[in-house]
């Protein structure tokens, strides 16, 4: 089969390679997918330069996220076990933790659907506690992990506050719903939400970014809001000042949903029926904003790495993007 693998840490489009392997062979309690499409995430960078928090062996495929078949002809949304990993034509993943895709979402919707929604629907309810009426702050609106934070926002009855980087991520993040978009490059971030909640601030602040982006949350967060940290993709990660906590009294709540998986794996698929019913309704729909084959897989981490791309990119090892 074909898989891309990392013989060497370092960026993606420079380690990553196409080559010919063996079909990896499951252990206990495994099963072989047939991939039908990979869901590219910033993590496959991380993976790729050696700063994720789990260092497979090298050589690895990247990959943290696909929708599989099983050998019976099962449609699956599946987390592969590295080192071998999505961006391949097989993978091994473990049987208990496989979970049905939604007959509402094509291939690369349901490869999508996974840990980005999950993410959200722990992060947004379980940690932060969102409310319906409530005004939730999402930065990299526009992004995959954004893009599923504003849907389920909107989903639960929050007003969404999408802030992006661009005109055209702008365009893309009122598409998703989002009752007003700042532009980080053009627009005070802090003056436009304070003026927005009639200078009481956002309840919920949803980060994936880190850097900047905290600096700018703290400045406009409500009185006993919630700052929800998911991730650090500006590559630099914030030291809060908890005097400044304590004097506006806001909580800062973190997120590793990897975690659930070890401590409560019977909350992951808790979470994802709510998510195939909002699915099933159209309450969320990934955004797929590129479908690419096998071969440009590199190029498409790369892109992902560099932060130039809006939703989700999914590789599909057919070619035929379904």
């Amino acid at each position: 089969m074909q898989a891309w693998r990392v013989h060497e840490n370092g960026e993606p489009g420079e380690v990553m390679r196409l080559e010919d392997v063996e079909p990896p062979t499951p252990g206990p309690g495994q099963v072989l997918l047939k991939v039908r499409a990979a869901n590219i995430n910033f993590p496959d960078a991380l993976l790729c330069r050696g700063q994720y928090q789990i260092k497979p062996p090298l050589p690895f495929t990247p990959g943290v996220e696909i929708c599989g078949e099983t050998e019976d002809g099962r449609r699956v949304i599946a987390n592969p076990v590295l080192p071998f990993g999505g961006l391949a034509e097989y993978v091994v993943a473990d049987a208990a933790a496989l979970l049905p895709a939604p007959d509402a979402l094509d291939d690369t919707e349901a490869a999508a659907l996974h840990i980005g929604y999950q993410t959200g629907m722990f992060g947004l309810h379980r940690r932060a506690n969102l409310q319906a009426g409530e005004t939730l702050l999402v930065h990299a609106a526009a992004g995959g992990v954004g893009s599923a934070a504003v849907q389920l926002g909107k989903a639960a009855g929050a007003k969404v506050i999408g802030v992006v980087g661009g005109a055209e991520k702008a365009a893309i993040a009122r598409e998703l719903g989002c009752d007003l978009v700042i532009d980080r490059r053009t627009d005070d971030i802090v003056a436009a939400v304070k003026e927005a909640t009639g200078g009481r601030g956002a309840d919920v602040i949803y980060d994936p970014v880190g850097g900047d982006a905290y600096a700018k949350s703290a400045k406009c967060v409500a009185f006993e809001g919630r700052i929800l940290v998911v991730g650090f993709a500006s590559g630099t990660i914030p030291a809060p000042a908890l005097n400044h906590a304590l004097v506006k009294n806001y909580s800062i709540v973190g997120l590793h949903w990897g975690l659930y998986a070890q401590k409560d794996p019977a909350s992951i698929l808790r979470c994802h029926e709510q998510l195939t019913e909002l699915a099933t309704k159209g309450a969320v729909k990934p955004l797929i904003s590129e479908r690419v084959p096998m071969a440009d897989a590199a190029a498409a981490v790369q892109r992902v790495a560099d932060g130039t791309t809006t939703g989700r990119v999914v590789v599909v090892p057919d070619g035929a993007g379904r």
